[in-house]
């Protein structure tokens, strides 16, 4: 699979990385209904076993669920992934509820646990995960600086953060990358956080490309209709109308595009985004083997300058 440097550190880094947001099970409000850890974890090496070389996580996804089934996967491999996780999105013992916490004292605990939950000795890129308290974030920066010098991050980055919020953190040093929300029905970042990072030299790692499964190709108002009531996409307004009918004419439109380039949906819309100039990777979640096989082909698919042009002009 195609490899990029990951901003200006030293990871080249296979251009999708696994995702384990789904796999961190049923958690309430950003949970994802029950999971199957067995398909997990045969979803995670299928992933290495396909040439990705990196996976990402976070404490918040399952409220440490996911690192740990990602910890179990790792004992099993003989040949350890780059590990990507974060911090600042916490719970309190006994509930579900995330609220951001940048302090000096949550991180160093934060991270403490994260490593012991996965097995290792050094994340190789430790992320903030929401700019939220926003007048911590420098003082968060402080403390990821910190845990490098300490030997226990190898790498520093941000996700979801603001032109502004990126700005501050840039002006301290050693911002690897960022980790911004990006897919066909949400392209707010192409306005001014890509081209920031690509003109400053910082990678980025796009999430949510599938939209959360929207852009699968599968949906319909009958699916959703039946979708489980504790899947946190029913607060979701992609999902809501009238936003949820614009999104599913706009995929019969890709469906077109896709059949012509022998390609699924999924893999066109992946492929989309790593076609910005500005893009480094970007992240796939898939609960299975058999959803991984179906997204893992878009490292293959390219798209014309023409194609680009009329989804631009479908989209406008």
């Amino acid at each position: 699979m195609e490899k990029r440097r990951l901003g200006q550190s030293d990871l080249d880094i296979s251009i999708l990385g696994m995702g384990t947001w789904a796999i961190g099970g049923d958690i309430g409000e950003w949970g994802w209904g029950a999971q199957s850890k067995r398909n997990s974890l045969k979803a995670i090496h299928a992933a290495f076993d396909n040439g990705m070389n990196w996976i990402d996580t976070a404490p918040a996804y399952g409220l440490g669920n996911a690192e740990e089934v990602v910890g179990e996967a790792l004992r099993q491999m003989p040949v350890k992934p780059l590990v990507f996780t974060k911090c600042g999105f916490r719970w309190q013992q006994g509930q579900s509820e995330l609220t951001g916490n940048l302090s000096r004292a949550s991180i160093e605990e934060e991270v403490d646990a994260s490593l012991q939950r996965l097995g290792i000795d050094c994340i190789d890129l430790y992320q903030i995960h929401m700019p939220s308290p926003e007048h911590e974030i420098e003082t968060a920066w402080q403390v990821l600086q910190a845990l490098k010098v300490k030997g226990k991050v190898r790498h520093i980055g941000v996700s979801n953060f603001s032109v502004a919020q990126l700005e501050r953190i840039n002006r301290m040093g050693e911002l690897v990358s960022t980790q911004p929300g990006y897919s066909l029905v949400n392209r707010e970042v192409e306005e001014a956080v890509l081209p920031w990072c690509l003109s400053h030299k910082v990678g980025t790692i796009h999430h949510s490309t599938m939209s959360n499964g929207l852009l699968s190709g599968r949906w319909s108002q009958e699916r959703l209709a039946a979708l489980d009531p504790r899947d946190w996409r029913h607060k979701s307004h992609q999902f809501q109308e009238p936003t949820f009918s614009r999104n599913l004419a706009f995929i019969e439109f890709l469906k077109e595009m896709a059949a012509s380039k022998a390609c699924s949906v999924a893999q066109l819309s992946i492929a989309w985004t790593l076609a910005n100039p500005a893009s480094t990777a970007a992240i796939i979640g898939a609960r299975t083997p058999v959803q991984l096989k179906g997204l893992i082909g878009a490292a293959e698919v390219k798209l014309t300058a023409d194609e680009l042009l009329k989804i631009d002009h479908f989209q406008q």
